[in-house]
């Protein structure tokens, strides 16, 4: 019953985009209104033809657009993936350090939140573009490696500030509880601040999980990588006036790619936090 609850609150919900969607531009074309912007077959196609589009193909006798986003999704994915690791255990490690220097945290964070307000398409081409100009022992990193860390770079802000949150959250008796029976600093680490910590990380893991996929999405344009969701965002937009549908289902591929990775986090979090943070410590 509660899956048939869950199922059918997401159809309602579906149901209701839908009919927001339609009646916006049904009511916009009938009133001639231009206000954000004109609404028409272009800039606002039906939702049933960007669907439609998706079991189309782009040329013909091509492969079908649904089949062609998928391979883009998965080469996407192999690079969000690689960004989300990194940037997690990156972020992790950045805020176990800072959490336990009091001195760290106050020098230290206010470069974190700095780092964050540079717009990530000015830092995209130079990172990829520059890191195919460094070579380490004879190895250059290739073009899904230097896209993966414009993914580590959106995904490690997250989790460093609910790190340094999280190990912080332990109850103080807890603590002088454990010290009192002569535990070290790193068995108090890992048997109590880390599993406090656990809600607050799951926390930071989904945003970054949906940030690493916009993170390898962005990493995609500077590099011009045609075997990912952002070459053929370039690719579709530059014929959006003929063929509006297939941009609008790139996007909406992209936006489940990014949903998928946030469900997986959630079905992680639901297998691995199983107790409240005040019943863990």
């Amino acid at each position: 019953m509660a899956v048939v609850k869950r199922a059918g609150t997401l159809l309602l919900v579906l149901l209701a985009l839908w009919g927001l969607w339609e009646g916006y531009r049904r009511l916009w074309i009938e009133t001639g209104w231009t206000k954000p912007f004109v609404v028409n077959d272009t800039t606002l196609p039906h939702l049933h033809d960007i669907v439609g589009a998706l079991f189309e193909s782009p040329q013909e006798g091509g492969p079908l657009l649904i089949d062609l986003l998928f391979h883009y999704a998965l080469f996407t994915a192999k690079e969000a993936v690689f960004g989300f690791a990194i940037g997690a255990t990156i972020g992790f490690l950045l805020g176990a350090v800072i959490a336990r220097f009091q001195t760290l945290q106050r020098g230290a964070m206010p470069y974190v939140v700095a780092s964050q307000t540079i717009p990530i398409l000015a830092i995209a081409p130079i990172v990829v573009v520059g890191l195919g100009s460094v070579t380490i022992a004879g190895w250059t990193p290739v073009d899904w490696m230097r896209v993966s860390v414009i993914a580590a770079y959106l995904t490690f802000f997250p989790v460093t500030v609910n790190t340094v949150r999280g190990l912080q959250s332990a109850e103080p008796a807890a603590v002088e509880l454990m010290e009192s029976y002569a535990a070290g600093e790193w068995a108090v680490f890992w048997k109590l601040r880390v599993p406090s910590a656990l809600p607050y990380l799951f926390s930071a893991f989904k945003v970054a999980a949906t940030a690493s996929v916009v993170g390898a999405v962005i990493g995609e344009l500077p590099s011009s990588i045609q075997d990912g969701l952002g070459g053929a965002i370039i690719n579709f937009n530059q014929y959006y006036v003929l063929n509006p549908e297939n941009l609008w289902a790139t996007n909406l591929i992209a936006a489940l790619l990014g949903i998928s990775f946030f469900l997986v986090v959630v079905l992680v979090e639901k297998l691995v936090v199983r107790r409240a943070p005040e019943q863990l410590v």
